[in-house]
């Protein structure tokens, strides 16, 4: 019996660990670009400068875009290469598999195109701010706000792209083993 009591403590540690482990990994968001519409040629300019401003988006947060594949891409480019729709000097490689997951792994503003000819000078890219994943204030407006150019990421500052097999296991990959390991110990 005694000894029945003393794992008492590290029963509850364990359940308090594992607790904090499933909120933070619930407290992340998918954003679907685009919603329904996905990734395509818009058909307005503005539409997704409209969808991102309806959004919040916090670090650890993950961007979906849904695409047909040999149609269009996405590449992250800086603010210039946004604003000029410039695809010379993408940060990262050009993602040509859908669905393509982006994970936001720091802050700040993060700019999006597909590549194809005239797609990027028809709307077909986005401006995601990203706050602190402790933040509770919408994202910054994009549309008519004057923003700051953010300087191209360094290696740190890039989000981490993924497929969606990876996401899924990146999420839970922590929480299950913990749960593997809890399970083994205490049955």
């Amino acid at each position: 019996m005694a000894s029945r009591m003393g794992l008492i403590g590290p029963v509850v540690v364990a359940v308090v660990v594992l607790a904090a482990l499933l909120q933070c990994t619930a407290a992340q968001t998918t954003h679907v670009v685009g919603d329904s519409t996905g990734w395509r040629v818009p058909s307005g300019a503005q539409f997704y400068s409209n969808w991102a401003n309806g959004q919040t988006f916090r670090v650890g947060d993950t961007l979906t875009f849904n695409f047909g594949v040999g149609q269009h891409d996405v590449a992250q480019v800086t603010k210039t290469n946004f604003d000029s729709c410039g695809t010379s000097n993408t940060i990262g490689s050009v993602i040509r598999t859908s669905p393509a997951n982006i994970v936001l792994n720091s802050t700040g503003n993060f700019y999006f195109i597909c590549t194809f000819s005239g797609h990027c000078n028809a709307g077909q890219k986005v401006d995601i701010n990203v706050v602190s994943s402790s933040t509770t204030t919408p994202s910054t407006p994009t549309t008519g706000s004057s923003l700051n150019p953010s300087p191209a990421p360094t290696a740190g500052g890039t989000p981490n792209t993924s497929n969606s097999a990876a996401s899924l296991a990146a999420g839970f990959g922590v929480s299950g083993i913990f749960v593997a390991i809890l399970t083994a110990f205490f049955l």
